[in-house]
């Protein structure tokens, strides 16, 4: 009864666990076109001109200005660089195994 239970609560978490990457990687895959559009921006001449169009205070002030900070797009291009590593080396964990 021991062994069945405690497969039990490790078929519960596994269950859990598959269905939250199920849902993260649906988000994820619908994110990737928004991902490569932030690295396009990141050094285009479209966001010199927002920057520039801000310094100069010609934009509203309630206006997020995430992606006008340099930092913030890059930091989310290298996030989703390492998160791509991490995810080939899992993949060859289980193809080694």
């Amino acid at each position: 009864m021991q062994r069945i239970r405690e497969m039990e609560q490790c078929l519960d978490r596994a269950t859990k666990a598959v269905a939250d990457m199920e849902k993260a990687l649906a988000d994820y895959q619908a994110a990737l076109p928004d991902i490569a559009m932030l690295s396009a921006y990141l050094n285009s001449d479209e966001r010199r001109r927002d920057l520039a169009d801000d310094e100069r205070g010609l934009l509203p002030h309630d206006l997020k200005r995430g992606v006008l900070s340099e930092d913030g797009i890059w930091n989310l291009l290298e996030r989703d660089n390492v998160l791509r590593q991490e995810i080939l080396q899992l993949l060859n964990q289980n193809t080694n195994a």
